[in-house]
C-alpha cells in the first residue's frame, strides 16, 4: 500500500475498541502515529516497554514532523524498587514539569514508559494546588513564603546551585524552580516584589528579567505539618517497628526528605492516584507489543526486591501493591479509551489494521567484497518506490553519500522528512536521530543502520557552567580545620577558623591559624592574600613553624637561592623556545568562520578563552608548546579541531596522536564527522590497519596528500615521514612517555604543539604552572551533565548484582573492570551466572586485534550491555549510553587514573554511577585509602586538574629540568615556591639580580580603625565569607574590585557600612601597593604612614608636604612619617587618606586641601 494512501485510511479507535496494527513496521508506526496526531484533536498516550523505546519513539515522532512541544517525555525514577537513595532532581524535575503539563494537555502525544504507567502518583490536585505564580508587585512575605517552599519540598542553602534549592539574604529571594532551566532571583521592596531576574547559577549573575514565574513543587510528596502528621499516623497503622531504630521515620518528623522517601509515597496522602488521572478524558492510548511482556517482568523484579528486603527492622517497606498496579489493572483502564496495539507478530485475529508496509530490503553492505553496494543498488533497480537514506550526524551522512556515490547511487540531500515528501525527489539523503526504516509501495526509508549494521547514538546539546580555574591551587575553600596553610612571614601552621575579635572598639573578624607549642596567630581578613593552602607533601606530615624564630626566614632563604638557578635554566628554555624559527599561520578568515558555525554546540567561556589562546599561539613566528587541561567529555577536541583546521588551511600537515587503537579509531570517526564539508584528507595509522593500508599511507603522507594523519606512537617511528608538518596534537598526553616525547622534539623546533589531557601528570602540571609551557584550562561542563556518584565499597555479590540491574534495567550499559587478563574470563562467567539477562563481552589488549574491534563495536552499539574488560578502556572509548562502572580492586590504581577510568561513564545526561571495589581495610595500603578517599570526595565537575594538584602533594612535583626540587617544595609549599620562581624569573628577565634577602613581596596593610568586615547577617555562610574575603583580598585592580562589588550587590543585596570599608580599605592598600607604603595606621586623632626602602612617593613632594602642614605632619626619620589631626569619624578618615594619596601621586597639586 501507498504511504499517502494509508494515512487517509487509518483512523482514532472509538472508545472501548482495540486496532491492532500488523505489519514489519521498522519505524512506520511512528510516522502514522506523527501523521494520525497532527490530524487529530485527541491527546495520545504512547505506552513503550522501557527508557531507551520511549527515547527512540520520542525521536521518531519529531523527525516524521510532531512539533517539539507536541511530544513529551514522562522519565522513570532510575532507581531499584526499595532504592535507599532518591531519583536526581533533573528527573523529579521533568517528571514535576510534565504532569503539570498533562493536567492542561489537549492535544500531541506523551511517550511514557509501562512502569512509569504502573506506577502511583501523588494525587493531580497536589500538583495544582502546589504550583503558584509570581508577579512583580505581589506581595510577598518572606517568613511565609520561605515555609511554603520548604513544605513544598525545597531545600534551604546558601547559595543555590540545583534545581529544588532556595536561599534568602535580605530582601533577595534566590529560588531554582523544578521544571525551569535557570534559577530565578526576586528582589523585594518591603513586602512586594519589586522584579524577577533569571540568573546563572554559577556565575550569580544577571541574564534576564521575567515578568511572571511559576514554581512547581519540588518534591512528589508535600513535608508541610499535616502530611507529616499524615505519614505518621499511616506509618503506625502499617508497619510494627520500633520508629526510635527507623532513621527514615525519623527524619521525616523534623521535616527532611529523607533519601528513597519516594517508595513510602503513600503514606504522605490520603489515596493516590495513577497516571490515567492526569490525562484528558478524551485521549487515545497506543500500546507497544512488547509492553505487557515488559510490565510482568517488572513485578516478577519487585516481588522479588520485595522479598529481599522486606525484613529489614530499620527500614519496614510497603509492599508492592501500595506502590504499583499490576498490568491486568492497567489493561482495564486501557479499554475505557480507544487502543492502537502494536502487533508487528499478527497474534491478534480480530480488528486488524494492516499497515501495507513492505518487507524491509536486505541491503546490508558487504565490505569485504570488491563490490560493498551491490545489494543496495539492485534493490534500487527493482523498486519505483521513492527510497530516503538517514544518517545520525553530518560526518556519518558524508559516509553514507561517499559509500552510495562509490555504488554509482547519487542520492539528494534534504532538510527533513516532511520537506523530501513535498520536493518529489527520487532519492534523498537526510540527518535522522533513527535507527530502523520502513518499506511501502511509494516509499522507501532506509536507515545507515541497515547498510552499515550501526546503531544510532543520540548526543545531547551541550552548554555552559563555569568554575573558575584560577582559584584552583591558592584557594581556600578547600580548607578543613587543622589543615596546613602557609603564611609568607610566619611560615606553616594550622587553620582553625575565622573568628571575630573587637579591636578599638570595632569587632574585626581574623583567620586564626595555631603554629608549634599552641601559639595562635590571627590574620586580618584584608591580608587574606598572604595566606594559600599547603602543597607539597602529606598533611600529616606537612611542618609546623614556631613564632618568633628565624627558622622560617632560613628555609626560604634556602629555596630563594635553589630558585634562581632555576629561573637561570628556565630562561634558557625560554631563549631557546623565542629563537627557534617556527611558522606563523595566517589568522582565520571567512571559511575558519564557516568552519565554526559547523560545530552543533555553544562553545563554553573555557573553550572560546583556550581556542583563542591556541589561535595567538598559531599566528606568531615562535613555536608553540600548549597544554589544555580539561575534564573527560569538556571539549577539548573542538578546541584541536580547530587548530588542526587553521593549519592544514595553510598547507601544513597535522598529526594527532593518541595513546590507544581504540581513541585512534574514535578519533579518526569524530574528525571525519567535522570534516564532512571540507576537502581535507583524513587518515588513521593503527594495528587495526592492514599493512598494505599503512604503506599506502606512507607513501601519500610523504607525498603531501594527507592533510591529518591520527595514530598511535606508530606515527613516531622514522619510517613515516612528512611533507610539511605543521602541527602536533597530543591527546591523553599523561599517557605518553618520555622517550616517545624526546623523539618529538626532534621536530618540535619547528612544529606547534597542542597537548590535551585530563589528569596531568605532576611533571606537566609542574611546568605549564611554572610558564615552561603555556596552559588552558577547561574547567566547563556541558549542560545537565551530573556529577558521577562515587562509592568506595568492599567488594559483595549482592552489590555488584544491584549495581548491573540498575543501569540494565534503565536501558544503560555497564563497564566492568576487572584488570586481570589471565583470569578476566572466569569473571565474565562469574558475571553471567550473576545476571543471566545481561549480554556480555570481553574486552582486553590481548586479543587478536579483529576479535578486540567487534567486542568494542558491539558495546558500542548496544549488541551487548556489559563489557568485562582492562583498562584498555581507560582512554578513547565514549559511549553516552554507558553510566555505571564497576572497578575491582580499586586500590591498586593511581588518582589520576581512577578519575580517568571513571570518566568513561557520566557522558551523557543521565546520573552516573562509579563503585570501587575494595578488598578487606586491612589489605588496603595507606596511601591507596588516600586516594580513595580522595576520588569519593571530588564528585564535583571538572575535578581532574584539582585532583591532578592533589596528586602533586601526594607524589611530588618531580624534576623540572633535571634539578630535585621536593625538598624546597616541601619546606615552603608548592605555592609558595612558584611564587618564588616566578618574581625570580621576571627579576632577571629585567636585567636585575633577584634579592635573596626578600623574595617575596613586603607586606602592605591598612588600618584606620573602622569597622570593615562581611557581616554574619549579610553573608550567612562561613565558607562564602572566607571566599569572598580571599577574593577582596587577592584583587589586583580597581576594576577587579568593582566587578566584585556589583556582583555582591546582585547576590547579596545593597552593601552594608562595614562590607563598603573594607573595598575601601583595599583599594587604599591597593594605591599604597603602587607607591611603595609599607604600612597605613590612622586613628582618630594621630596615625603613622611607613614606606618601603625603594618606595615610588617623590621625596620632594613629601618634604613640601610637611613644609606646608607641620602641624599635620612629622618626618620621625626617612622611612616614617606621622600624622596628627582629629579625624573622628570613618568617613572623614577614608577622605583624609583618599587626598594624601593623591597629593603623593601628584594627581592633586593643591596638598592646601589636606593640611
Amino acid at each position: 500500500m501507498e504511504l499517502e494512501n494509508l494515512i487517509k485510511q487509518v483512523r482514532v479507535p472509538a472508545r472501548h475498541l482495540v486496532h491492532n496494527w500488523q505489519g514489519d513496521a521498522g519505524c512506520a508506526d511512528s510516522c502514522l502515529l506523527a501523521r494520525l496526531i497532527s490530524n487529530s484533536d485527541q491527546f495520545f498516550i504512547y505506552v513503550a516497554s522501557g527508557s531507551e523505546e520511549v527515547e527512540r519513539v520520542a525521536n521518531e515522532l519529531r523527525f516524521f514532523g510532531l512539533p517539539e512541544s507536541d511530544v513529551l517525555t514522562f522519565p522513570e525514577w532510575e532507581t531499584l524498587p526499595y532504592d535507599a537513595f532518591s531519583p536526581h532532581d533533573d528527573l523529579i524535575s521533568e517528571r514535576l514539569s510534565t504532569s503539570f503539563e498533562l493536567l492542561r494537555a489537549n492535544k500531541g502525544v506523551l511517550v511514557v514508559s509501562v512502569r512509569s504507567l504502573l506506577q502511583c502518583m501523588p494525587p493531580s490536585r497536589f500538583v495544582r494546588s502546589q504550583s503558584f505564580l509570581f508577579k512583580p508587585g505581589q506581595r510577598f512575605d518572606i517568613q511565609l513564603e520561605r515555609q511554603r517552599l520548604i513544605q513544598t519540598g525545597y531545600r534551604h542553602v546558601e547559595l543555590v546551585m540545583e534545581r529544588g534549592e532556595f536561599a534568602v539574604r535580605g530582601s533577595i529571594v534566590d529560588i531554582f524552580p523544578m521544571g525551569s532551566d535557570r534559577p530565578i532571583r526576586v528582589d523585594l521592596d518591603d513586602d512586594l516584589i519589586d522584579g524577577i531576574r533569571k540568573f546563572d547559577p554559577d556565575s550569580q549573575r544577571t541574564i534576564a528579567r521575567l515578568d511572571v514565574v511559576r514554581l512547581l513543587p519540588a518534591k512528589e510528596f508535600p513535608l508541610d505539618q499535616s502530611a507529616i502528621e499524615r505519614f505518621r499516623e499511616k506509618w503506625h497503622d502499617v508497619f510494627d517497628v520500633d520508629v526510635r531504630r527507623c532513621p527514615i521515620y525519623q527524619e521525616v518528623n523534623d521535616g527532611v526528605a529523607a533519601q528513597g522517601l519516594e517508595y513510602y509515597l503513600p503514606l504522605f496522602f490520603e489515596s493516590t492516584e495513577t497516571l490515567f488521572d492526569y490525562f484528558p478524558e478524551d485521549c487515545a492510548f497506543v500500546v507497544s507489543d512488547k509492553a505487557e511482556e515488559s510490565a510482568k517482568h517488572f513485578w516478577k523484579e519487585l516481588d522479588a526486591r520485595y522479598e529481599s528486603l522486606r525484613h529489614d527492622l530499620e527500614r519496614p517497606i510497603l509492599p508492592p501493591e501500595r506502590l504499583f498496579q499490576q498490568w491486568p489493572a492497567v489493561s482495564k483502564l486501557l479499554k475505557k479509551h480507544g487502543v492502537i496495539q502494536l502487533d508487528p507478530a499478527h497474534k491478534k485475529k480480530r480488528h486488524v489494521v494492516g499497515l501495507g508496509t513492505l518487507s524491509r530490503p536486505n541491503v546490508r553492505a558487504e565490505l569485504s567484497r570488491r563490490d560493498p553496494g551491490a545489494a543496495l543498488r539492485r534493490y534500487l533497480e527493482t523498486t519505483s518506490s521513492r527510497v530516503l537514506f538517514t544518517a545520525e550526524s553530518a560526518g556519518r551522512l558524508a559516509h553514507l553519500d561517499e559509500f552510495l556515490r562509490r555504488s554509482s547511487i547519487v542520492a539528494s540531500e534534504t532538510q527533513d522528512f516532511s520537506h523530501w515528501l513535498d520536493a518529489g525527489t527520487s532519492l534523498g539523503l537526510v540527518i535522522a536521530p533513527i535507527d530502523r526504516g520502513f518499506a511501502f509501495d511509494d516509499v522507501v526509508v532506509i536507515s545507515e543502520a541497515q547498510i552499515f549494521g550501526r546503531e544510532y547514538e543520540g548526543r545531547s546539546k551541550i552548554s555552559r557552567r563555569t568554575i573558575d580555574p584560577e582559584l584552583v591551587i591558592r584557594n581556600l575553600t578547600e580548607l578543613r580545620l587543622g589543615a596546613p596553610v602557609v603564611h609568607v612571614e610566619h611560615g606553616i601552621g594550622r587553620y582553625e577558623g575565622l573568628e571575630i575579635l573587637v579591636i578599638d572598639g570595632h569587632p574585626a573578624e581574623f583567620l586564626t591559624l595555631e603554629y608549634a607549642e599552641s601559639a595562635r596567630l590571627y590574620v586580618p581578613v584584608a591580608s587574606l592574600d598572604l595566606i594559600s593552602r599547603y602543597a607539597g607533601a602529606d598533611h600529616e606530615s606537612a611542618p609546623l613553624h614556631t613564632l618568633g624564630t628565624d627558622k622560617w626566614a632560613k628555609e626560604k632563604q634556602r629555596a630563594a637561592e635553589k630558585v634562581r638557578d632555576v629561573a637561570a635554566e628556565l630562561l634558557d628554555v625560554y631563549a631557546r623556545r623565542e629563537i627557534a624559527e617556527g611558522f606563523a599561520f595566517p589568522r582565520p578568515d571567512a571559511d575558519y568562520e564557516r568552519f565554526c558555525d559547523e560545530f552543533p554546540f555553544e562553545l563554553t567561556l573555557d573553550q572560546r578563552n583556550a581556542v583563542d589562546a591556541m589561535i595567538e599561539d598559531l599566528t606568531r613566528v615562535r613555536s608553540a608548546d600548549r597544554l589544555i587541561c580539561g575534564d573527560v567529555g569538556f571539549g577539548k577536541t573542538e578546541v584541536a579541531m580547530r587548530a588542526a583546521y587553521i593549519a592544514s588551511q595553510a598547507g601544513k600537515q597535522v598529526a594527532v596522536l593518541v595513546p590507544t587503537t581504540l581513541l585512534a579509531q574514535q578519533h579518526y570517526e569524530t574528525f571525519c564527522d567535522r570534516f564532512s564539508q571540507w576537502p581535507h584528507q583524513i587518515e588513521v595509522v593503527s594495528r587495526m590497519r592492514q599493512d598494505g593500508e599503512v604503506k599506502r599511507i606512507k607513501e601519500k603522507l610523504s607525498g603531501g596528500t594527507v592533510d591529518i594523519i591520527i595514530g598511535t606512537h606508530r606515527l613516531l617511528t622514522s619510517d613515516f615521514d612528512f611533507k610539511d608538518l605543521g602541527l602536533i596534537i597530543i591527546d591523553e598526553e599523561h599517557r605518553f612517555g618520555v622517550r616517545q616525547k624526546e623523539r618529538l622534539k626532534s621536530v618540535r623546533e619547528s612544529a606547534d604543539v597542542l597537548a590535551l589531557t585530563a589528569t596531568p601528570i605532576p611533571r606537566t602540571l609542574n611546568m605549564a604552572i611554572s610558564g615552561m609551557r603555556d596552559l588552558s584550562i577547561i574547567a566547563t561542563p556541558p549542560a545537565k551533565r551530573l556529577a558521577i556518584k562515587t562509592f568506595v565499597i568492599r567488594k559483595s555479590r549482592l552489590l555488584i548484582r544491584e549495581a548491573i540491574e540498575r543501569e540494565l534495567s534503565r536501558g544503560g550499559q555497564v563497564f566492568y573492570l576487572h584488570n586481570d587478563v589471565r583470569t578476566i574470563e572466569q569473571a565474565a562467567e562469574e558475571l553471567s551466572e550473576l545476571y543471566p539477562e545481561a549480554r556480555i563481552a570481553v574486552a582486553h589488549g590481548q586479543m587478536p586485534k579483529r576479535r578486540l574491534e567487534k567486542a568494542m563495536a558491539d558495546f558500542y552499539h548496544r549488541r551487548c550491555n556489559l563489557l568485562v574488560c582492562s583498562t584498555i578502556i581507560e582512554n578513547g572509548i565514549d559511549v553516552p549510553n554507558a553510566n555505571t562502572i564497576v572497578i575491582e580492586r580499586a586500590d591498586k590504581f593511581g588518582l589520576a587514573q581512577l578519575h580517568q577510568l571513571r570518566g568513561r561513564v557520566g557522558r551523557s545526561t543521565r546520573q552516573a554511577y562509579a563503585y570501587l571495589l575494595t578488598p578487606h581495610p586491612k589489605a588496603v595500603s595507606r596511601d591507596a585509602r588516600k586516594r580513595l578517599d580522595a576520588i569519593e570526595a571530588s564528585g564535583e565537575l571538572g575535578i581532574g586538574f584539582t585532583l591532578s594538584t592533589y596528586d602533586l602533594e601526594i607524589r611530588g612535583a618531580g624534576e623540572l629540568l633535571g634539578d630535585d626540587q621536593s625538598g624546597q617544595i616541601e619546606t615552603v609549599g608548592y605555592t609558595m615556591y612558584m611564587e618564588m620562581l616566578e618574581r625570580a624569573v621576571a627579576a632577571i628577565r629585567a636585567g636585575k639580580i633577584p634579592h635573596l634577602d626578600v623574595p617575596l613581596p613586603d607586606v602592605h596593610e591598612v588600618n584606620l580603625h573602622s569597622l570593615a568586615l562581611i557581616p554574619e547577617e549579610y553573608v550567612r555562610d562561613v565558607d562564602m565569607r572566607l571566599i569572598l574575603y580571599k577574593r577582596i583580598a587577592g584583587a589586583v585592580t580597581d576594576r577587579e574590585l568593582d566587578e566584585l562589588k556589583i556582583e555582591m550587590v546582585d547576590r547579596f543585596g545593597n552593601m552594608p557600612v562595614a562590607v563598603a570599608n573594607l573595598f575601601l580599605s583595599t583599594q587604599i592598600k591597593l594605591s599604597a601597593l603602587a607607591l611603595g607604603i609599607k604600612r597605613i595606621d590612622l586613628g582618630p586623632a594621630k596615625g603613622r604612614v611607613e614606606f618601603a626602602n625603594d618606595t615610588a612617593v617623590d621625596p620632594h613632594a613629601l618634604i613640601k608636604l610637611v613644609r606646608e602642614s607641620p602641624e599635620t605632619y612629622e618626618l620621625i626619620d626617612g622611612n616614617r612619617l606621622k600624622i596628627n589631626r582629629d579625624l573622628e569619624t570613618e568617613a572623614a578618615r577614608f577622605r583624609f587618606v583618599e587626598k594624601f594619596m593623591e597629593a603623593l601621586r601628584g594627581d592633586d597639586p593643591l596638598s592646601e586641601q589636606i593640611a
